[in-house]
C-alpha cells in the first residue's frame, strides 16, 4: 500500500494542504476546521483518480486501485492552531519558553520554526497534556 504524504498547514485563517505527482497532478484543498481539510483533501483525491479513469487517463495503478492511505503531519502553524482549541497561547508560552510573539509568528505562518523549536513546542504541548491527564 502506498502512503500519500500530506503536510497541513494554517495560511489566512484556514488549513490548508496539497499533494501531486506528474503522473496524477495536483490536488489542494483548504477548510476552516482540521477534520474538514482531511476530509476535503480525501474526496479530492480519489475525485481526481475517477476523473481520469473516466477519461481514459493515465494512471499510476496504485491510485486507480485506491491502494493507498494518507499520512498527515502537522506544520507549527496548523499544530498550533489546533492546539488553541485546548489551551492559550500564553499557556504554550509558558511550557515551551518560546517568547509569545514569536508563537503567534509561527501560528500565523509568518515564520517558520527549525526542528529544534518544533520539538520544544511539542514537548511543550506534551507537558500540558500531562497536567490534563493528572487531573482526577
Amino acid at each position: 500500500m502506498e502512503k500519500i504524504k500530506v503536510e497541513i498547514s494554517w495560511v489566512d485563517k484556514n488549513y490548508c494542504c496539497g499533494w501531486g505527482c506528474p503522473e496524477f497532478g495536483a490536488v489542494l484543498c483548504t477548510n476552516k476546521t482540521l477534520e474538514g481539510v482531511k476530509s476535503d483533501f480525501e474526496a479530492a483525491v480519489k475525485q481526481q483518480a475517477a476523473d481520469m479513469i473516466a477519461d481514459g487517463e493515465p494512471l499510476p495503478q496504485w491510485l486507480a486501485d485506491g491502494d493507498y492511505e494518507f499520512d498527515y503531519s502537522l506544520a507549527v502553524s496548523a499544530l498550533l492552531r489546533q492546539a488553541e482549541k485546548f489551551t492559550t497561547m500564553a499557556v504554550i508560552s509558558r511550557f515551551t519558553g518560546i517568547n509569545p510573539k514569536l508563537l503567534s509568528h509561527y501560528a500565523n505562518s509568518v515564520k517558520i520554526p527549525r526542528m529544534a523549536q518544533r520539538e520544544r513546542i511539542v514537548n511543550g504541548l506534551h507537558a500540558i497534556g500531562q497536567q490534563f491527564l493528572a487531573v482526577r
